[in-house]
This record gives structure tokens, C-alpha cells and sequence, in this order.
């Protein structure tokens, strides 16, 4: 493929994450998390898809586009999404597509999955709380262990509700496009396989130790305290909101110890 056709291809792909992940975070953004602000995402395969496909810029700028246009249709404004949804899916799918692409295992697609969503989550609750204040949503003088849960809390509550459909959906997506139309995937993508590393303890590893930690935190939540992270919700309801997000965690992480143990008793089979 000549330079200026894959340039074309690029810019046409950035196009359609962007469309694709605007009409798809749409369509589940009445669905919000606690707090009243954040929104249930599995659309956040689209962009990872294509970060991994296509490169990180394409991911990246398909997705702040994206996320930026469906903020605009969903509030009226785009100020709340230029100080957080934007830089952070600009920061994730490009830190996702960077490391993945033309590079990619899925050992390290599950290792980089789930530290990129660590990270991102938390620059956006960052930039929440940030518009809050600035805004005056937020007082400035409430004790600051309402700003730490507050952040803490949407990002664990972004990261439980993405992880599921990003480490299960998208190689999903990938594999399919790959056997579909194969002349616009990488060739690496093409090849790779599941069966040849599930011998690799890494792989099992790493879902089996992100699911215990996500477990842990589930079962931290138990203890006198945890009612910080959900503090800045209503007081009727927090208690509700808190089981939720224990059963959220308890769930996620049992999902991923499970699979990982899966892989792990397969690998016996596959000597």
C-alpha cells in the first residue's frame, strides 16, 4: 500500500471510530454511575479495536472526537468533556494502540488493557472533580476526603464497568475483521493466535492476578470506612450504591480468576 493511500485509509479509519464510538457511548449514556456523572461505556471496544488495527493516533483521535461529540449531544456543552472524557480517551486508546499495535500478544493486550484503564479512569475522575470545582458544583473548602472518594471511587466504578467488555469483546472484534477482510488488517493481527500462548503462564497469570485484585478490592469495600466512596452520592442510596460496587468487583475479578485458571487447565491439555 503506497503512502498517500495509507494515509487516506488512516484518516478514513479515525472517521469511523469516531462516528462508531459517538452513536455507541450514546446509546448507553442515560445509564450513569452513582455519582450522576460518568457513563456506562462498553462502546470503549470501538477504539480499542482500532488503536490496536490501525495505530495509536487513529484510536486516540477517534476517540476524543468521539467521546467529544457524544458529550455535545448528550449535555448541550462540551466544557465538562474538554477537562476529562476528552484527554483521557485521547491518553487511553493512544497508550493502547502505541503498545499494542504491531506489537500485540494477547498476554500483553491483557496486562496493557488493564493498566492503560487505570490510569486513563483516573485522569478523567481527576478532571471531573477538577470541573466540579471550577464550576462551583463542588465547594473548595469540603474536607478532602470527599475529593479522594469521589475520584477514587468513579474511577474504580469506570474500570470494573469497562474491563469486562474490553478484554472479552475486542479480541472478539479483532479476530472477526482479521477473517473478514484481511487485506486491511496487519498481518501480525492475522496470524496471531490464542492456542500458541495459552501455554504461557503469563497469560493465565496475569487475569488470575488482575482477578484477585479486583476481588480484593471488592472485599476491601466490606470494611468500616469504604462509605468514602460513595460519599458524594445521596445519603438514602449510598449504602445501595456501595453493594453494587462490592458486587461489581466480587464479579469482575471471579470472571477473570476463572478464565485465567481455564487457560491454565487447558495448557495441560495442549502438551
Amino acid at each position: 500500500m503506497s503512502r498517500k493511500m495509507k494515509r487516506s485509509l488512516y484518516v478514513t479509519m479515525t472517521g469511523i471510530c469516531a462516528a462508531l464510538y459517538a452513536l455507541g457511548s450514546y446509546a448507553t449514556s442515560y445509564i450513569e454511575s452513582p455519582w450522576g456523572i460518568g457513563q456506562f461505556r462498553p462502546a470503549v471496544v470501538i477504539p480499542a479495536f482500532f488503536a490496536i488495527a490501525f495505530g495509536p493516533l487513529v484510536g486516540g483521535i477517534g476517540a476524543a472526537l468521539g467521546t467529544f461529540l457524544q458529550s455535545i449531544a448528550r449535555y448541550g456543552h462540551p466544557w465538562l468533556t474538554l477537562i476529562s472524557g476528552t484527554p483521557a480517551n485521547f491518553l487511553a486508546f493512544y497508550m493502547l494502540g502505541y503498545l499494542l499495535h504491531e506489537k500485540f500478544t494477547w498476554t500483553r493486550f491483557v496486562t496493557v488493557g488493564v493498566i492503560t484503564l487505570i490510569i486513563a479512569n483516573f485522569v478523567c475522575a481527576l478532571g471531573v472533580l477538577m470541573y466540579f470545582i471550577l464550576t462551583g458544583i463542588f465547594p473548595v473548602n469540603l474536607p478532602y476526603m470527599f475529593y479522594l472518594g469521589f475520584v477514587i471511587g468513579l474511577t474504580l466504578w469506570w474500570y470494573v464497568t469497562m474491563l469486562p467488555f474490553l478484554l472479552f469483546l475486542t479480541p472478539v472484534l479483532l479476530k472477526a475483521t482479521a477473517k473478514a477482510i484481511p487485506q486491511f488488517m496487519p498481518e501480525h493481527l492475522i496470524k496471531v493466535s490464542l492456542k500458541r500462548e495459552i501455554p504461557s503462564k503469563t497469560l493465565s497469570g496475569v487475569l488470575v492476578f488482575s482477578g484477585i485484585g479486583m476481588a480484593i478490592i471488592g472485599l476491601v469495600m466490606f470494611l468500616p470506612g469504604s462509605e468514602v466512596l460513595v460519599v458524594a452520592y445521596k445519603p438514602g442510596v449510598q449504602q445501595i450504591i456501595l453493594n453494587g460496587m462490592r458486587t461489581m468487583f466480587l464479579l469482575t475479578g471471579g470472571g477473570c480468576i476463572a478464565t485465567g485458571a481455564a487457560f491454565g487447565i487447558l495448557k495441560l491439555f495442549l502438551k
